[in-house]
């Protein structure tokens, strides 16, 4: 296993998180599972995948950024905020061997629990899933798809009823392996291998159902937060859906905002109303120009979201005045 690997190429502008978890109740940790082999995709690096300008992983890591510990169960590569890492031994040993190397991590009473290919899952539905565990005496809360289908890696779980269930499960595979090999069964070659790679490997090998059979379980159903990319037909469908009208905008902000490490949530609807009052009333070309310039005036003073909006109203104010004396009649020239 690896641990605190350095994340992205400038953490320093990503704070760390606070690890005080969703506005109300207990924290939690985050597990995120990032190393499979992608086989559908061809052997491709998934979680390195980009759609909407950002690489899966770090979508799913902006999902769970309030939990007070994110372990990343892969090896290790540079991403948008700090984690940790974790690999299970031996590598591509499976979800729930991958699951497991992480929850060793891991202290918080609450996991939550994803996979690495989650492009829409938000921190809305993280919060929803720790919301319905912490009201309820279930042992987790997983989200379904749309037909109906558990999603145990878009999950939440109390995280001792998970590590009693996965040394319930490994003592009860390695005992299965024992009977296998004492069975007569070892000396074919074939059932020797397997012996040899699951009876003693404790969770290698084995299906999350094996695990989350034996757990009690809230469902909740969320199609769009639940869609996960296993093919390049799925990664074409988020990348165009997240082009439509109703997304692209703040698509774009985020993933701006990202690469140039920038953790500030602003009111864009105050810097459109700008723009558009400076294109009427100025000239279009001026319009991007000056949001510019409201940036770097607001990066002057606090350089938070309020700073943002006080610079907007003031320029707001002054491409009407400016309109006003010019007359106010007609549209804005082309140029100033």
């Amino acid at each position: 296993m690896t641990d605190n690997a350095p994340a992205g190429p400038s953490p320093a502008a990503t704070p760390e998180p606070s690890g005080s978890g969703p506005a109300t109740g207990a924290p939690y940790d985050a597990v995120v599972l990032a190393g499979g082999g992608a086989r559908r995709l061809g052997g491709a690096d998934k979680p390195g995948v980009r759609v909407g300008g950002r690489a899966l992983l770090d979508r799913v890591l902006a999902a769970c950024a309030d939990a007070a510990t994110t372990v990343v169960v892969a090896d290790p590569r540079a991403t948008v905020r700090p984690v940790r890492w974790a690999r299970e031994e031996p590598a591509g040993g499976g979800p729930v061997a991958a699951l497991d190397a992480g929850l060793r991590r891991t202290t918080a009473e609450y996991a939550v629990v994803l996979s690495a290919d989650l492009p829409f899952l938000g921190a809305d539905t993280v919060h929803r899933l720790l919301a319905a565990l912490r009201d309820g005496d279930a042992d987790g809360a997983m989200l379904t798809d749309d037909d109906g289908r558990d999603q145990p890696l878009v999950a939440a779980y109390r995280t001792a009823s998970l590590r009693r269930a996965l040394a319930d499960l490994a003592t009860e595979h390695a005992e299965q392996g024992e009977h296998a090999e004492h069975g007569g069964h070892a000396e074919q070659d074939g059932h020797a291998e397997h012996a040899e790679h699951t009876g003693r490997g404790g969770l290698t090998g084995l299906p999350l159902r094996r695990l989350t059979s034996a757990l009690r379980l809230t469902r909740l159903t969320d199609p769009l937060a639940s869609f996960d990319c296993d093919t390049w037909e799925d990664i074409a469908h988020a990348r165009a859906r997240i082009r439509e009208h109703g997304h692209v905008l703040n698509e774009w902000i985020t993933a701006v905002k990202n690469e140039l490490g920038i953790e500030l949530d602003v009111d864009t609807g105050v810097l459109l109303d700008a723009a558009r009052d400076v294109a009427h009333g100025v000239a279009r070309p001026a319009a991007p120009l000056t949001t510019f310039l409201i940036g770097y005036a607001a990066a002057q003073g606090k350089g938070d979201a309020k700073s943002v909006a006080e610079v907007s109203a003031k320029v707001a104010d002054l491409a009407l005045r400016w309109e006003a004396e010019h007359g106010g009649g007609g549209s804005a020239p082309d140029a100033g």
